[in-house]
């Protein structure tokens, strides 16, 4: 799915014959601020994962909001959609602004397909990346409701570096209870290495 938006009828006719040609699925909106209502309206529809790949084709200037003023709402939103921005010559400093902040590549009016295409394949692979991200991150936080209260404080403590005779002082608990839990904590999480454990305690947001 690309998400086409432009305030430009023309740009958007031409984008969608294109794509159309390619066999991509598309969807257009003439303003910034009609997307964003869409997206609040059916958030699950730009969920990471709604579709196998998607990306968002935006106009830097536009009447009302802008593109990347679309861009910093989307962010607030928590919506990870790739963005490509489409620029005029004089809108090169916003869109080198626009990629410092996230977006994939910026094309300037007019553009070569082959140029589209280039930029679609990028946007598709930051697209799969996140998918296989949230998937990562959905794993991780399901194993760690997996885990009692007090398997939660010695997974903190352990990620925070500390030795299980300072967890064992801290919590007023035996170094051998430290151990049988740390073991306990280690199998639920499926890590093989603290290494490992540290990996997933910053996934979780515990270090």
């Amino acid at each position: 799915m690309i998400y086409i938006v432009d305030d430009d009828e023309a740009v958007r006719d031409a984008l969608s014959i294109l794509l159309e040609s390619i066999g991509y699925e598309h969807e257009c909106f003439e303003t910034a601020q009609v997307f964003l209502e869409d997206v609040k309206y059916q958030p699950e529809k730009y969920k990471i994962g709604a579709y196998e790949t998607c990306c968002l084709l935006l106009d830097v200037r536009m009447p009302g909001m802008s593109g990347m003023q679309l861009q910093q709402q989307l962010l607030a939103l928590d919506v990870e959609l790739p963005i490509i921005f489409i620029t005029g010559h004089g809108d090169i400093s916003m869109a080198v602004a626009a990629i410092k902040a996230g977006a994939v590549d910026f094309l300037t009016k007019p553009f070569a397909e082959k140029d589209l295409l280039r930029c679609l394949d990028s946007a598709f692979d930051r697209y799969r990346e996140l998918v296989i991200n949230r998937e990562r991150n959905e794993g991780v936080l399901r194993l760690y409701e997996s885990l009692t209260p007090r398997e939660k404080e010695i997974l903190k403590l352990l990620v925070a570096g500390k030795s299980n005779k300072v967890i064992g002082y801290d919590l007023d608990i035996s170094q051998r209870t430290v151990e049988v839990h740390r073991a306990r904590v280690m199998s639920k999480m499926e890590c093989r290495s603290l290494a490992d454990l540290v990996k997933q305690g910053a996934l979780l947001g515990l270090s």
